[in-house]
């Protein structure tokens, strides 16, 4: 799957209160009411609230939101679900479902016992909703696409660390699988650690929202294997990405908007990565400290990514390699609508801080010679003491 371009820039999204997704009835405190029921039994309406927050990863009104959003394409088809005692699952219901089945890690029979179903209900009922998320949701996962906004990432950029006119930081994650023995491609996934998965790679904007992926390819592939096939690589090449104003470091110095990515990545003139080696000279640790703390964006993206949706966090169970691309887009889409929400429960929720563990970073020798003077100007600049 290439990039996928959504999101404008960063807002919060407006309802009105009270917001029906369905049916007069799916839309009330009744209705949360009985699902907390079905949870956890008989709770007050504020536990239950609680409980509805720690079990499906979103607030009250980040749900609504979803099921305003998803509520066309999901109940436009015939089909009708229902729970084992025959009674119809609404659009709430249906929502509920999936959120718990992508953020829980659970097994088709696990939220199916959760909920009074069956499992095929639940890989149907979910299905349908990963395809609507894609379907209205892209509009929330996109390169920026005003001067305004780039304006305003660059400028969150550099008072993380002093980074100037850096527009994203890029990174990678792998996707577990375990595959059936008998699967004809299953030496196709087998990755440099010996698991078979799946790459996601993500381009981050400072308040940790995905601004462009890539997802689909072996876990075998390197970072820059992956970037190079990249739809956003080819636009940055051709000068149509990280094209905005150049940034004048001192007279007759200056630099273009560029992401920052880790040694897995080539020296690119739109991409700087750190210096490799020891006992490097002080302005170019500096840098280097620098862009480790900046880089740290991506990393707490991801991790959050695999921590909240953790159907994509642990080893996927033979899972069908064609679908798969398009569940981690859904989970990549629901991340940034948490966050475009301002919901409380995202920063409510822990970290582990780790979403490639075991992973060593790689190495990429490719760099580019002008790239290479830039990042050295970069680094004077920095440290102050590039020539006025």
């Amino acid at each position: 799957m290439g990039p996928i371009r959504g999101s404008k820039k960063k807002r919060k999204i407006e309802f009105e209160n009270g917001f029906d997704c369905g049916s007069s009835e799916e839309g009330s405190v009744d209705w949360l009411d009985e699902l907390s029921k079905r949870i956890v039994g008989s709770v007050s309406p504020s536990k239950g609230v609680d409980q509805f927050e720690s079990v499906f990863k979103v607030s009250r009104k980040t749900f609504n939101y979803i099921c305003s959003l998803v509520s066309e394409p999901m109940m436009a088809k015939t089909t009708k679900f229902v729970f084992l005692n025959g009674e119809s699952m609404s659009l709430n219901d249906q929502v509920a479902l999936a959120l718990r089945r992508l953020s829980s890690g659970d097994s088709l029979i696990g939220v199916a016992n959760f909920f009074g179903t069956n499992h095929s209900t639940v890989s149907q009922v979910t299905w349908r909703f990963v395809a609507a998320i894609e379907e209205r949701g892209l509009h929330h996962l996109q390169w920026p696409s005003s001067e305004e906004e780039i304006t305003q990432i660059k400028s969150k950029f550099e008072n993380i660390r002093g980074l100037p006119n850096c527009c994203g930081v890029i990174d990678t994650t792998h996707i577990m699988m375990l595959l059936s023995a008998t699967d004809q491609t299953i030496d196709v996934w087998l990755d440099r650690k010996d698991n078979h998965s799946m790459i996601l790679q993500v381009i981050v904007d400072p308040d940790m929202r995905f601004r462009d992926i890539v997802t689909g390819y072996p876990g075998k592939m390197d970072d820059a294997s992956v970037l190079q096939k990249s739809y956003f690589f080819n636009l940055s090449e051709k000068g149509k990405r990280l094209n905005g104003n150049k940034l004048k470091l001192s007279e007759g110095t200056e630099i273009q908007e560029y992401i920052v990515g880790d040694s897995g990545f080539p020296l690119l003139p739109w991409l700087i990565t750190p210096y490799q080696g020891r006992e490097l000279p002080e302005t170019k640790t500096e840098f280097n400290k620098r862009h480790f703390a900046t880089r740290l964006v991506a990393q707490r993206a991801l991790a959050r990514l695999k921590d909240v949706w953790r159907m994509i966090h642990g080893v996927l169970w033979r899972p069908d390699k064609n679908r798969l691309p398009r569940v981690i887009l859904a989970c990549c889409i629901l991340h940034n609508i948490v966050i475009d929400m301002e919901d409380d429960a995202f920063d409510e929720l822990s970290l582990t801080g780790q979403h490639d563990s075991g992973y060593r970073a790689e190495v990429c020798d490719m760099a580019d010679k002008k790239a290479s003077l830039s990042r050295d100007k970069l680094a004077l600049y920095l440290s102050g003491k590039l020539p006025v």
